[in-house]
């Protein structure tokens, strides 16, 4: 299957909405209907019934291999984004195996993330390949048939802002600001220490908690002490990660639709499922 093949562990997203019974024509949702349309890169995870009350604790070294083959397939990553870049300014298409590599190297790093430290969803080991598998982790992106050469050159960095900054607070640790101390221009103030360095050196990375890993880790512990996930905790991970792989998608120039600001919660995208509508047959 293609990129944008739908997933068979993961569950559809085309599966029908209501209760129609066998007689139901399947009926596309109107086009104009923008809450209602899917968006192009669809995430989905399978929660595992059996999860392993201890085994969280051993998954940072069970995927170091993972990681290992991740770092170069990044790299990989941002050296043919640059070149999809060129393509689409010129040409106004991605080039298909340039784009099949990249919905693969994203669908691999969200196995793994499902699998660790990102949701913990399931303890089936990932599989190494770019491929779609029989994974209860999953990620579709539809192949666009052209691209604007006008937005290749202001998406990734201007019209994403917004969205980077939402995400940054989903994901990231936060900052540490320094202020500078009336008696010495290089002596700064934070909330708990004093640090000494150059008056344009005003701010830093903090390396707490993010929003997510803080859920993640939320679940992590019920999950140690009662041997279950909660459903509402793994659906409102699922909605941050979906969130945060549509605006990767955005930025790496696969697609020219805008992300929705929109916190899909749940294993199948609640989108992606309302693509379809039952409609019962008219008459007997």
């Amino acid at each position: 299957p293609g990129a944008g093949a739908a997933p068979g562990a993961a569950g559809t997203g085309t599966a029908a909405v209501g209760g129609g019974g066998a007689g139901a024509a399947m009926t596309a949702v109107p086009p104009g209907d923008a809450e209602a349309r899917p968006y192009p890169a669809r995430l989905y995870g399978e929660l595992d019934p059996q999860l392993s009350n201890w085994m969280w604790l051993v998954k940072w070294f069970l995927v170091i291999p993972h990681v290992f083959v991740l770092v170069f397939l990044w790299i990989a990553f941002a050296v043919s984004t640059i070149v999809a870049w060129f393509a689409i300014l010129f040409t106004g298409r991605y080039p298909a195996s340039i784009f099949e590599f990249n919905v693969g190297v994203l669908r691999w790093s969200w196995r793994v993330a499902f699998y660790a430290y990102s949701a913990l969803g399931t303890d089936r080991y990932p599989p190494f390949t770019l491929a779609s598998a029989d994974y209860p982790a999953e990620l579709e992106v539809d192949y666009p048939q052209r691209l604007s050469r006008g937005l290749v050159l202001v998406k990734s960095w201007l019209l994403a802002i917004p969205h980077l900054a939402i995400v940054a607070a989903f994901t990231g640790g936060g900052w540490t600001w320094r202020t500078p101390s009336n008696n010495n221009p290089n002596v700064y103030i934070t909330d708990d220490y004093v640090v000494y360095g150059y008056p344009d050196d005003w701010a830093r990375p903090n390396a707490g908690l993010s929003l997510l890993g803080l859920l993640v880790l939320v679940a992590a512990v019920i999950l140690l002490f009662t041997g279950r996930y909660r459903r509402a905790l793994f659906a409102l991970i699922l909605g941050i990660n979906r969130w945060s792989y549509r605006v990767i998608v955005y930025t790496s120039l696969m697609r020219d639709e805008y992300p929705p600001f929109r916190l899909d919660q749940g294993g199948t995208d609640p989108a992606a499922a309302r693509r379809y509508e039952a409609v019962a047959p008219p008459g007997p």
